[in-house]
């Protein structure tokens, strides 16, 4: 494939640092867009370029985009109010979107979520669903992808719950009977790479799901049993789980569990169609063969060695 020009918008986060080291193994230049100080590993990245912008900003948002060849969006909150899921998920789509009508960028890939519905029981799932219209709708040469829950090394999904699991003598959870078929942070990054070296994957909307189905007391479960803290799990009923959150959104520091959160897990976080192997060009990895290794701390570079193994076929 030819490299290519890239603007990564919502670059800098958990996806964004590995499709980032992905692109660059693959020659493409890339610009990422942040308003925080570069993680280290972009620092290592002799092709990107982190450009400090406010790409709520339309003229600002112009300016970044101007010159590339494609675009990805991969902005994504998981707290906040209504308001600020509209402004991250719905309408910043349409300022791409407009931006990208502008500087006559036609390629657009826009990373959605599972689930992401307008109907849905959650402001995250609506607003995602929200950003989808304006992509559909935009007459650009667009893909959309739908992850379920992403999973990695450094994940805040799996950690957190082994981490919580060191701390607490039980675990109780919200939306323990909610299924996932939680899919890994590399093949995430590979599916977007492809996307942008298949012409046949303009105008698709692409569920990407991993081949195992998990409760999502399972994956605690998991979490505990692979890190050495395994501890009780039980679930809680929805008025306890929403009073939980409402809790935790008034402690100091990140938020854990948000009421929103709690209404997303009243959905399955599923898919009635396979992962897009044949569109694609490979098969997405198991969690059950990479997760334990990492959760407890053994073969730091396992998971590479599987990644790579799995990449070269």
């Amino acid at each position: 494939m030819t490299a290519q020009k890239i603007c990564l918008i919502g670059g800098s986060g958990f996806i964004g640092r590995h499709l980032a080291a992905q692109l660059a193994s693959r020659d493409h230049r890339l610009t990422i867009a942040s308003r925080r100080t570069a993680p280290p590993d972009f620092r290592v990245l002799p092709s990107a370029e982190l450009v400090s912008a406010d790409v709520h900003d339309p003229a600002q948002l112009a300016k970044l985009i101007a010159g590339h060849d494609a675009v990805i969006n991969m902005v994504g909150i998981l707290h906040g109010s209504r308001a600020q899921f509209e402004k991250a998920h719905a309408q910043l789509p349409e300022k791409i979107v407009a931006a990208c009508r502008l500087q006559n960028v036609r390629r657009l890939v826009h990373v959605s979520a599972l689930g992401a519905a307008q109907d849905a029981p959650s402001d995250y799932q609506q607003t995602k669903a929200l950003g989808e219209l304006a992509v559909e709708s935009s007459g650009l040469d667009w893909t959309i992808l739908r992850p379920s829950v992403v999973f990695g090394r450094d994940d805040a999904f799996l950690n957190m719950f082994a981490s919580l699991q060191r701390l607490l003598p039980v675990l109780p959870l919200a939306g323990t009977g909610c299924r996932m078929t939680p899919v890994w942070v590399e093949d995430v990054a590979r599916a977007i790479c492809e996307c942008l070296a298949r012409k046949e994957t303009v105008g698709k909307k692409l569920d990407l799901t991993g081949p195992e189905t998990y409760t999502l007391a399972d994956l605690a479960r998991l979490a505990g049993r692979a890190s050495g803290h395994p501890r009780p799990v039980f679930g809680l009923p929805d008025s306890l789980a929403m009073l939980q959150a409402a809790l935790m959104e008034w402690l100091p520091g990140p938020t854990l569990m948000s009421r929103d959160n709690v209404r997303s897990l009243r959905w399955d976080n599923v898919s009635d169609q396979p992962f897009p192997s044949s569109l694609l060009g490979f098969e997405p990895a198991a969690l059950s063969a990479l997760a334990p290794d990492w959760l407890a701390g053994r073969g730091r570079n396992a998971a590479a060695s599987r990644y790579r193994a799995k990449a070269a076929r």
